[in-house]
């Protein structure tokens, strides 16, 4: 079964980190809001209700994540526990969720697949120049922490690629069921908690 593009016209990417996490809502073709939340001790708890108190404020019809556990993940173990937390949360909710792995953003944005997260950026902030290009952070030496605007940027990552996804019709749901990544091709797996 394809999925209704007209469906998904708000479109929540959430991308974790060491922080916290960046976040971003599209609303249709709109950048609608961004930002990212940082937190301190139980890091967990807190970014799950600050996630929590944006999906009761923005009412997303999908939120999109990167999928932690695919194989080659290299995600800490504390950031792949706040993404199930992060999947319970929408699917308590009844808010369907959408996994990308890192391979797919990836190949997503490259041909080949091989570029890097501040190459993705600059992407993503010629795709949204009124909101995103003078936020592009610089390139990242390798003595640098990597810069917190980052986290935005693995969000609108995320939540564009869904939607491109779903409009050229590259996201399948069999049976209404979670897609099993091996079979998703250059979709996203999608879980709907069943």
């Amino acid at each position: 079964m394809k999925l209704d593009s007209k469906k998904y016209n708000r479109i929540l990417g959430i991308a974790p980190s060491s922080r916290g996490f960046g976040y971003a809502l599209l609303e249709k073709e709109k950048l609608a809001n961004w930002g990212s939340s940082s937190a301190s001790k139980d890091k967990n708890t807190k970014c799950a209700m600050r996630v929590e108190e944006l999906i009761l404020h923005f009412e997303p019809e999908v939120m999109v994540l990167e999928d932690t556990g695919a194989e080659g993940s290299r995600r800490h173990q504390r950031i792949r526990e706040l993404s199930q937390r992060l999947f319970a949360l929408g699917v308590s909710h009844v808010i369907p969720v959408a996994w990308f792995s890192r391979e797919q953003v990836m190949q997503f944005f490259f041909r080949n697949g091989k570029g890097t997260k501040q190459e993705v950026a600059q992407h993503i902030g010629e795709q949204f120049p009124d909101y995103l290009e003078m936020m592009v952070p610089p390139k990242r030496r390798t003595w640098m922490n990597e810069d917190y605007r980052m986290d935005i940027f693995d969000a609108v990552a995320l939540a564009f690629m869904f939607r491109e996804a779903i409009c050229t019709g590259r996201t399948k749901v069999q049976n209404g069921s979670a897609l099993d990544p091996a079979r998703a091709g250059d979709g996203p797996r999608l879980d709907w908690g069943t």
